[in-house]
């Protein structure tokens, strides 16, 4: 079979996201005030650590936006766990979307403008994970590039914060759903095919 044979393989966008009941994906720990701590990593939610990590193991690569590469750049490379998450975070190759940062430090990262992400998919043959990273997340919806929506469902009521659905209408199909503790629920979501 020829090169030109072959079918070709795109990876999919996955936006992951742990999420609160009213839609908020920013974690509000450490923001003066804040009476909910670290919501989005509740130890009842053994299962959905678990699905986080073979995500993550799954994945060719990551899309982040300036913010949470900033943070994630900050943190990951001192950590090192025996199941291997930190090692993988550091390893896979990484693209900032960022049109002011210039230079990326972590190791196996690229800075890109967001018109380069369609092509990003074609490098790919599995999984684009985007954790955090709103904004971009907004865009990237906008731009109709969101093959799937990973949500870990929290039972909490923020009210306030960044939210993953801000503008516009999406439509989705619910794919997957299924309790990963006794109070947090994994749900996956496509766009609409109807």
């Amino acid at each position: 079979m020829t090169d030109r044979m072959k079918e070709t393989v795109v990876g999919k966008l996955v936006v992951t996201q742990f999420i609160s009941l009213d839609g908020v994906i920013e974690d509000p720990a450490g923001v003066e005030g804040s009476p909910h701590g670290a919501w989005s990593f509740r130890a009842d939610a053994p299962d959905g650590l678990r699905f986080k990590l073979d995500e993550l193991m799954a994945a060719d690569a990551q899309l982040l936006g300036r913010a949470t590469y900033e943070t994630f750049a900050a943190s990951w490379p001192q950590r090192r766990d025996a199941a291997g998450f930190a090692e993988r975070m550091n390893s896979m190759p990484k693209y900032v979307v960022s049109s002011t940062l210039k230079a990326a430090t972590w190791n196996n990262t690229e800075v890109i403008s967001l018109d380069k992400v369609a092509a990003v998919k074609e490098w790919h043959a599995r999984d684009i994970i985007v954790p955090g990273s709103a904004r971009l997340v907004h865009a990237l919806r906008e731009r109709g590039l969101v093959d799937e929506y990973r949500l870990i469902v929290h039972p909490v009521v923020l009210g306030s914060g960044r939210r993953l659905w801000e503008g516009g209408t999406t439509e989705l199909e619910l794919v997957e759903c299924r309790a990963v503790g006794p109070h947090v629920v994994l749900q996956v979501y496509r766009p609409a095919q109807w």
